[in-house]
């Protein structure tokens, strides 16, 4: 994916103001063997790069002065509440270092698992992108997890797929994490009425009650029309 980006000259919080007045975003390119540089990019077209999933997960092509830069987007700032994106964060690519990146995770097929069809179960993606360790040509754009083999009691964990050759899973606390998990849904019952469930508990106190209001209602006054 190719974008374009412009050498900036000015650094601060007051010039990075006013480059965004004017539609730009400010932003820095590092790593590899140079020295960081400052950027500037055109705000409408940067806004429209980033709802592409393939502007945050592979490698990117960025024109500046000219010359074409492999980088790796690397971080994002956006306004607490504005659509616009306030600092942007790239990562010069070497295609003899290991990288670590986010990718994400394509779930498919639950619907067609013993889980959801036969065992009234509720799926839940507890996990939708992993962090992976590669060399920049083997960076996936995302990872494909077929579910539909899920069943009733067994969630998915990260040793449970097939990585892709040359990537490894990096663990950050947790060396096995849990994917996907598989929650059977309990169903409700409706509560029977407290009267009649007492009934059903006493039936012979009930009929006695019964029998008593009956009585009580013979002996009652007829009134004279």
């Amino acid at each position: 994916m190719k974008f374009v980006a412009f050498e900036r000259a000015k650094q601060g919080t007051g010039a990075s103001r006013r480059l965004r007045i004017t539609g730009r975003t400010p932003g820095i390119v590092y790593g590899g063997t140079g020295e960081p540089s400052l950027i500037e990019i055109d705000h409408n077209a940067l806004w429209h790069a980033i709802k592409k999933e393939a502007f945050h997960a592979t490698i990117l092509e960025m024109e500046l002065g000219g010359t074409e830069h492999k980088v790796l987007l690397r971080d994002l700032q956006m306004h607490p509440y504005k659509q616009q994106i306030l600092h942007i964060d790239f990562q010069r690519v070497e295609a003899t270092t290991r990288m670590t990146v986010k990718v994400p995770l394509h779930y498919s097929g639950e619907e067609e698992s013993p889980a959801v069809k036969a065992e009234n179960c509720l799926v839940n993606h507890v996990m939708t992108e992993l962090s992976l360790s590669c060399f920049p040509a083997d960076i996936p754009e995302f990872i494909a997890v077929d579910l539909s083999g899920l069943k009733k009691g067994s969630p998915l964990h990260v040793k449970d797929i097939t990585l892709p050759k040359g990537v490894k899973f990096v663990a950050k606390g947790q060396e096995n994490p849990v994917l996907v998990s598989v929650t059977a849904i309990q169903e409700e019952v409706e509560a029977a009425p407290a009267e009649g469930a007492a009934a059903a508990v006493n039936p012979k106190a009930a009929a006695g009650k019964a029998a008593s209001a009956a009585k009580d209602a013979a002996k009652a006054p007829v009134k004279k029309k």
